[in-house]
């Protein structure tokens, strides 16, 4: 089973524009739908689509429309009780594949209840193979939520005896606390800008590089995710928008491209290929096989519309080639 936790989760609202959008004009959708949402929320989605077992933990009442949604899907969740509603965010994407995201900041989270999602997750683990820790940390979480979960977490002798593995999907202040404090995980999943906060705030040059060159060129990429792993970082994920993505581990560097798609919406492509690493990942696939998966699902995700997830007959990884790019330390390289 893969265990997700979502700490701000959100039900999305998808508007779909037969035109450009054009600020401060009047504009009519062509298509609108509601899903729930959230990074963690979103690989759930995407794990159960494909047929795998998982849990979604999350802080919302249980008569939370996102929390009612979830469960008339037939998605197994687990919630802390808050008494204010789950977020909403709105996505506005255009013809050619733009999207515009306005994110709600979520609810103010107390310190009684942070408490108690940490301590579902713990009890969660002990029948989990992965545990996913996804998305943003809203009002009232600390900086160090991720890095004292993990630490909760490994401390069970149980999550270490089943050989549970941990990947985290998050971003800024959350993310660099959780690198910087040494708990061990297994896979991190930054996209390339994400990559570059993460980079900075480990204290790697990265010179005047943006995140577009880091797209276009991989080995860019690689020698920044390289030059995080250490003893408690196992692998760096690197999605790179339509160019595809890169997997670096202690072992070797890998790229794949993205496939030709038509882009309909990019929300939550990223979660999807999170969702397809660890789902090849449960198959017995290798390092290649996983990130061919992960580069198919994100792909077929962007293909469909809002925040729909791909069915695994959607994807199709064994079109992809996977090639072994030179592994350059960071230092030598000039951004």
């Amino acid at each position: 089973m893969i265990v997700t936790l979502t700490v701000n989760p959100s039900f999305d609202r998808t508007v779909e524009l037969d035109a450009p959008l054009e600020r401060g004009q009047v504009q009519r959708a062509v298509v609108t739908g509601q899903e729930p949402g959230g990074k963690g929320v979103n690989v759930s989605r995407a794990l159960h689509a494909a047929g795998c077992e998982t849990l979604a933990i999350l802080p919302g009442a249980s008569t939370d429309p996102l929390v009612v949604a979830l469960e008339a899907s037939g998605i197994p969740t687990a919630t802390v009780s808050i008494d204010a509603p789950i977020r909403s965010n709105i996505t506005l994407t255009e013809p050619d594949g733009t999207t515009t995201k306005l994110n709600d900041p979520g609810v103010h989270l107390s310190a009684e209840t942070v408490a108690e999602l940490i301590e579902a997750v713990v009890a969660s683990c002990a029948s989990a193979s992965w545990l996913v820790l996804a998305g943003s940390v809203p009002p009232g979480v600390p900086d160090t939520f991720y890095a004292d979960l993990v630490r909760a977490v490994r401390a069970v002798p149980s999550s270490v005896g089943t050989g549970l593995r941990i990947a985290v999907d998050s971003s800024g202040a959350p993310l660099a606390a959780l690198v910087a404090s040494g708990e061990r995980v297994d896979l991190v999943k930054p996209n390339a800008e994400e990559l570059l906060q993460l980079a900075e705030s480990q204290g790697l040059d990265t010179g005047s590089a943006t995140h577009e060159e880091l797209e276009a060129d991989p080995a860019l990429a690689v020698s920044l995710a390289e030059a995080l792993i250490s003893p408690a970082l196992g692998a760096v994920l690197v999605t790179l928008g339509s160019h595809g993505a890169v997997l670096v581990d202690s072992d070797a560097a890998r790229f794949a491209p993205a496939p030709r798609i038509v882009a309909r919406s990019t929300v939550g492509a990223g979660d999807c290929s999170l969702a397809g690493y660890v789902l090849a990942d449960q198959r017995g696939d290798l390092p290649a096989g996983r990130l061919a998966q992960a580069v198919a699902h994100g792909a077929a995700a962007a293909s469909l519309p809002g925040t729909t997830v791909p069915r695994l007959d959607q994807t199709h990884p064994e079109q992809l080639v996977v090639t072994t790019l030179p592994r350059i330390p960071a230092e030598r390289i000039t951004l």
